[in-house]
């Protein structure tokens, strides 16, 4: 079912303008549903509204690497199938729509490439944040959100993030000598910063100071990586804070079973968590 809906992303062709979309019909018509039915959304606060956006994807099939499409890098549409990363992007770039009244298949697109690329410009493969903590870093430039992990009682960590210049060969794009430079470099810029994330013992305790609607990252000790999932804060009935996140696991956009503290326990790479307050300040 998964890899259908790939194909079809790829058969059913593109809607290409300035900003290079890569797009099927039927996604530009999921568009206009989703769209229509989000405004009707009513919430009293933003965290509210974007953990109420991410619920409306809840049972959508999770699929790896939809944004490694042709040849070069185009702004890739694809609602019938999202991972992680793409998921919490397009939530951030419907709730944008939310919060500014608007309703253009065009204001989403925009939203999305903001979001998704370096300083909200599409600029071939290497301008897309492909590293979390630097797509957190940026868009915190840009005043979409905050990083509030030193808040929480975060500690700083230094490491090496070069997991993409180490293993080139995973990652097709990278064949290209300009592109594989260019991430060199990125990784180069990335080595001076320093990655802050809340140990994994001190979340539960934390818990309540993370709102639903707050990103969460998850960091990980993996040689090279900063994170390797992340997520959308989500409190429930339980009164404890769980994770609305598109799940490799189970195949879809779910909320976990488990409070988010338990989930982790049971990931032996996992180190802590980073938390990212959506502002949507500049938008």
């Amino acid at each position: 079912m998964r890899n259908s809906i790939f194909i079809a992303l790829l058969v059913l062709g593109s809607f290409a303008n300035a900003q290079q979309i890569t797009c099927s019909p039927e996604d530009k018509s999921l568009f206009e549903d989703k769209i229509t039915n989000l405004k009707q959304t009513k919430a009293s606060s933003l965290g509210d509204t974007i953990a109420l956006v991410g619920q409306s994807f809840l049972g959508t099939p999770y699929v790896e690497k939809t944004l490694e499409v042709g040849d070069t890098e185009t702004l890739v549409i694809n609602f019938g199938g999202l991972d992680c990363t793409t998921f919490v992007e397009n939530v951030m770039a419907f709730s944008i729509m939310l919060k500014d009244q608007q309703s253009t298949f065009d204001s989403f697109t925009g939203n999305l490439e903001t979001v998704r690329y370096r300083n909200g410009s599409l600029n071939g493969y290497p301008s897309r944040l492909h590293y979390f903590t630097e797509w957190i870093r940026n868009n915190e430039k840009k005043g979409l959100v905050k990083d509030i992990t030193a808040e929480l009682g975060g500690v700083e960590l230094e490491k090496s993030i070069n997991f993409m210049g180490t293993h080139r060969e995973l990652y097709p794009f990278l064949a290209n000598d300009t592109n594989f430079e260019a991430m060199l470099a990125v990784e180069k810029e990335l080595a001076k910063e320093k990655l802050c994330y809340l140990p994994k013992d001190q979340i539960e305790i934390k818990e309540q100071l993370i709102k639903s609607g707050d990103i969460i990252a998850l960091a990980t000790s993996i040689k090279g990586l900063d994170v390797t999932h992340t997520g959308i804060a989500i409190h429930q009935p339980d009164g404890r804070l769980h994770l609305l996140h598109a799940s490799s696991k189970n195949g879809e956009v779910e909320i976990s079973e488990l409070p988010l503290a338990d989930y982790l326990k049971n990931i032996k790479s996992n180190i802590g968590i980073i938390v990212a307050r959506p502002t949507l300040l500049s938008l």
